[in-house]
């Protein structure tokens, strides 16, 4: 009997086969749970690339629905939420995996960032979660649980991530009073601060390649993590098991986040 037998959930954000969002749900797959999802809209209807790429992964895995979202629209929303509880009627868990920033402001300096791109980077990042969990509360069962995810770049300064961290500490915030206001409901809010992995939102982020290089370096485990091991944990936070955990930032990142300096032992590969 697996851990989601008989749950249901929506998972908003799968990209491709190299997205945490799909990590985590190949997990939730295997312990039994049945999911809708969502994809990025299509420049071209007749050309439906992101439905078609969504497709090739999920088809295998039974998905109730996948619809096109474009979460800065709220007819897309409505539409998303009116279809999950038609098939659903209520969900245990949803999963938020959104992010993004205009490639020439998430490249560059902080101090230069658009008026435009901030906004732009703030709305779909933070406030699509704030957005997607205030509209779980209908369905959401008592015991459920939402989940987003982070990095490292929200807490402390990674050179490159940029505008982007900016985004991460609002969401992380944005966590913890999502958390306070659905604790009376009995519904929790948590976010997973994954190692660097190679994503398509990673690809665009300045110096990711130092990242991959570095953690092995410093981290205490000497290593970086795997996509199957942050798909574990997230399917944990979603799970029953962690029924005691609300607004939580898990790092999954092999204990890099504790260190304040590199190990002695630290080795790093020469420039070139």
């Amino acid at each position: 009997m697996g851990l989601f037998d008989g749950k249901k959930g929506l998972v908003f954000g799968i990209a491709n086969d190299r997205s945490i969002a799909w990590a985590i749900t190949q997990a939730l797959h295997a312990e039994g749970a049945e999911m809708g999802f969502t994809h990025l809209p299509d420049a071209d209807p007749e050309r439906p690339k992101m439905f078609k790429r969504l497709s090739k992964l999920v088809d295998g895995i039974g998905p109730k629905f996948k619809l096109s979202c474009d979460v800065t629209k709220n007819e897309d929303l409505d539409r998303v939420f009116e279809t999950a509880k038609a098939e659903f009627g209520e969900v245990d868990f949803v999963l938020h995996s959104i992010a993004y920033a205009p490639i020439d402001d998430l490249q560059g300096p902080v101090h230069a960032v658009s008026r435009d791109g901030f906004k732009q980077s703030m709305e779909i990042s933070v406030y699509s979660m704030m957005d997607i969990t205030g509209r779980s509360r209908e369905i959401l069962k008592e015991g459920g649980a939402v989940l987003t995810l982070t990095y490292l770049g929200g807490e402390k300064v990674i050179p490159g991530y940029n505008v982007m961290g900016l985004c991460k500490s609002a969401l992380e915030t944005a966590v913890e009073y999502l958390a306070h206001e659905l604790g009376p409901e009995g519904k929790r809010v948590n976010a997973l601060s994954a190692g660097p992995l190679k994503t398509l939102s990673s690809s665009a982020v300045g110096d990711f390649g130092k990242m991959l290089k570095l953690y092995p370096a410093i981290a205490p485990m000497r290593r970086n993590v795997t996509p199957e091991e942050v798909g574990k944990v997230g399917m944990f936070l979603l799970s029953d098991l962690a029924s005691g955990i609300s607004g939580e930032n898990l790092h999954v990142d092999a204990g890099f986040h504790i260190m304040g300096a590199p190990p002695a032992d630290a080795k790093f590969e020469a420039e070139g």
